[in-house]
């Protein structure tokens, strides 16, 4: 993956791996981040994560970065296959609804094919905490 300038650039292989990088670097950040943004950033990050692996061919590539009062995260497969919702499926199939949820906690989404499957970058709105450290 490209290294992007300000993104922490993390070896993962795991979700776990991911969220911790993740939950570092938020968790590094002054003015504090929310509790609230740190939850939904671990959730997003997992499931994106979890999804390259189980329906992308295998995770290829991460990177995470503050930019202002949004998180950016690059999760690349190796799979051309665009994410699917569990839309018009049977009512309570398994599978199907992480995406939908990326989407609604996400304020932009956007899918890159690469040479060897496609990078999802998505983009979180970050609160701070305004407690006094």
């Amino acid at each position: 993956m490209t290294d992007v300038a300000g993104a922490q650039q993390t070896p993962v292989n795991k979700a776990a791996e991911a969220r911790a990088g993740v939950h570092e670097l938020l968790s590094a950040h002054r003015p504090r981040i929310g509790e609230l943004s740190m939850i939904d950033a671990l959730l997003v990050t997992s499931e994106l994560v979890t999804n390259a692996q189980r329906h992308g061919n295998g995770l290829s590539g991460f990177s995470a970065r503050i930019v202002a009062d949004r998180l950016e995260v690059t999760v690349a497969d190796r799979s051309r296959r665009q994410p699917a919702t569990a839309v018009g499926r049977e009512k309570y199939a398994v599978g199907g609804y992480g995406w939908s949820m990326i989407q609604q906690l996400t304020a932009c989404v956007v899918i890159i094919p690469t040479a060897g499957g496609k990078a999802i970058t998505v983009t979180l709105p970050i609160t701070f905490d305004r407690a006094p450290e």
